[in-house]
């Protein structure tokens, strides 16, 4: 199965769910996105295919969110697509592809569990929370 990740290796929920793909037995492709950002294109598919607004994939606590005056509800998709573009690290993460579909899987790494195959090992997040129990249940 062909997967992609926008990960960020910093980031916990990221690395969590990087976890994930790997052990339902997947090595994804992993994009670093603030290295390797997307265009402004690949951007706008990805939330529209992860079925989410451009406002919820932009990390509004970001110090860069505010400075650049992007709390403004007046500002369109594109404005806040574009700076996006410019300041990866207003991306949300991470973005997850797969052919079953594309997630934001944030603020949960387990929401990847909806676009890999079923997996019934168990499986706990780094800090020791359960996200596939002893008998191979999610837990929600």
């Amino acid at each position: 199965m062909q997967v992609e990740i926008w990960h960020n290796p910093a980031c916990g929920t990221s690395r969590n769910t990087l976890a994930l793909i790997r052990h339902v037995g997947i090595e994804p492709t992993i994009i670093e996105y603030l290295r390797d950002p997307p265009d402004k294109q690949r951007l706008r598919d990805a939330i529209a295919a992860a079925g989410i607004g451009v406002r919820d994939a932009i990390r509004d606590k970001q110090p860069e969110y505010r400075a650049l005056g992007l709390d403004d509800p007046s500002l369109s998709d594109d404005a806040l697509l574009d700076a996006m573009i410019a300041t990866p690290v207003l991306i949300n993460r991470p973005f997850v592809f797969t052919p079953m579909g594309a997630r934001l899987c944030r603020p949960d790494s387990s929401l990847v569990l909806d676009i890999l195959p079923p997996c019934d090992r168990p499986f706990a997040k780094e800090d020791g929370e359960v996200v596939i129990d002893a008998n191979g249940q999610r837990v929600r």
